[in-house]
């Protein structure tokens, strides 16, 4: 490289370093949260729902029935991948779907029998059977469907998706998440910001009690006391700041403290699902013990959404069937079916559905076999990533399709076949987000979702 070649390259980096530091600045004059252009013109979705089934559901026993199984029923296997030590030892059964499948909708969409409720919006739905990830481990999955990354520590999808829109409602967060009792495993990373700005983070709101801790000022406390306090307080940090312009915590800290002061007004008439009728909570599935968990969740997700929040994320666990699998799958598929049906029937009623992109799959699927540890009624399915349960609705997505396809025995895809990079592209573009323009300079480089790009899959498109 010649010197006149060498200061060119250097010049155009510390230009577009300087031309990322200026639109940033521009970013934080109008608010981080402010709503911003998509890079797509005319995106089908606006919003969007991630339905996260913590455990990984199998793919056999919900929406991929393989005969071929039935045949080999309790027959001898033995495993001879890579992951055969991770899979365990010793003697190994195919092992049967203990479930009968029936076909819904125009398309005749494989569902097993417990899905009944889902199986009345099959025409919303494009069941995708080709994505493939990279880990058999709880965190590490959980973190590459949640955040790219399969060693935790980058962004979750909903911050990315918050950076890039903003959000249409600045008296809420962009990016709420709506967690169980225990988290999923790898914790709060699943939805952290990462190295984005403070500001992108999921907010989790508590899914038993008041949904935010302090949610209500003190008594005595007037609007007119915490305006006082918080404009002493901002006073104060915004000299502490012109001291240390770089301290991007100290801003994102104060943003927050003013968002909760909104919000305090805002989120209480959100949250209160008692201003439903009766009838849209007992569609939630309100009124069953079953369902009531779950579907108070899906009813505020649907709350959130109509409010101007971008992204809402509802995980349930209970899905690591290695035991028992036809009591414990069967149980888990009754838990989320009518929340589920309801969900997206009630957004199309509303007329949201068409541009909210609704996502339902957890970190992998399962295996055709399993070994039984005693007795043919313990079996259950081991860990797969090569082969997963994952669907759509809404949001320009193939409605009524089924999508790729795994092999005769469910244990690895084999059309249409896609990492969960390319479903990450897939999700952004729906969105009008183009993965390799939504990046953010961190460590010396521009980063984004895909870790280093990925192709959209036309197939999942309408």
């Amino acid at each position: 490289m010649n010197r006149r070649d060498f200061l060119y390259g250097v010049t155009g980096g510390l230009g577009a370093v300087a031309f990322h530091s200026m639109l940033r600045a521009e970013e934080a004059s109008r608010g981080p949260l402010a709503p911003k252009a998509p890079h797509l013109p005319n995106p089908r979705a606006k919003r969007c729902i991630l339905l996260y089934m913590a455990g990984g559901p199998s793919h056999i026993d919900t929406f991929d029935p393989k005969e071929k199984l039935s045949e080999l029923h309790l027959k001898k296997f033995k495993r001879t991948d890579k992951f055969v030590s991770a899979m365990g030892s010793g003697k190994r059964y195919f092992i049967k779907s203990p479930f009968k499948f029936k076909k819904a909708g125009k398309a005749g969409i494989d569902m097993c029998e417990h899905w009944r409720h889902l199986a009345g919006v099959a025409d919303e739905l494009c069941v995708y059977r080709g994505c493939q990830g990279e880990s058999i481990n709880h965190p590490t999955a959980n973190y590459h469907m949640n955040t790219g990354n399969r060693f935790g520590g980058d962004p979750a999808i909903g911050s990315w998706v918050s950076y890039g829109l903003g959000t249409e409602n600045q008296d809420l967060p962009g990016f709420i998440v709506l967690p169980e009792v225990a988290s999923p495993q790898g914790g709060a990373a699943n939805w952290s910001s990462g190295f984005l700005p403070p500001h992108y983070q999921g907010t989790t709101l508590r899914p038993k009690g008041s949904p935010i801790l302090d949610l209500h000022p003190p008594a005595g406390v007037t609007r007119k006391h915490q305006r006082g306090n918080l404009d002493l307080l901002a006073s104060l940090n915004q000299a502490h700041a012109a001291k240390h312009p770089a301290h991007n915590e100290l801003a994102a800290r104060m943003e927050s403290y003013e968002l909760a002061f909104r919000m305090q007004l805002q989120v209480p008439g959100i949250l209160d699902i008692e201003k439903e009728k009766a009838a849209t909570r007992e569609d939630y599935g309100l009124d069953d013990q079953r369902t009531a968990d779950f579907g108070r969740r899906c009813l505020l997700a649907r709350r959130l959404l109509e409010n101007g929040v971008r992204f809402v994320q509802v995980y349930t666990a209970g899905w690591d069937s290695h035991d028992y699998i036809a009591r414990a799958h069967s149980e888990r598929i009754r838990s989320v079916d009518k929340p589920i049906a309801a969900l997206i029937s009630d957004l199309k009623e509303r007329g949201l559905l068409d541009d909210t992109l609704v996502i339902w799959t957890g970190e992998f699927g399962r295996t055709p076999d399993n070994g039984m540890r005693s007795g043919g009624q313990k079996v259950g399915r081991d860990h797969n990533n090569q082969a997963m349960p994952i669907f759509l609705a809404g949001g320009g997505v193939n409605a009524g399709a089924v999508v790729g396809a795994t092999d005769e025995l469910g244990e690895k895809a084999v059309d249409v076949v896609h990492p969960i990079r390319d479903l990450h592209v897939t999700l952004l573009h729906l969105l009008g987000l183009d993965d390799n323009k939504l990046t953010y300079l961190h460590g010396g480089r521009f980063k984004q979702l895909s870790q280093f790009g990925g192709k959209v899959i036309g197939e999942l498109l309408a």
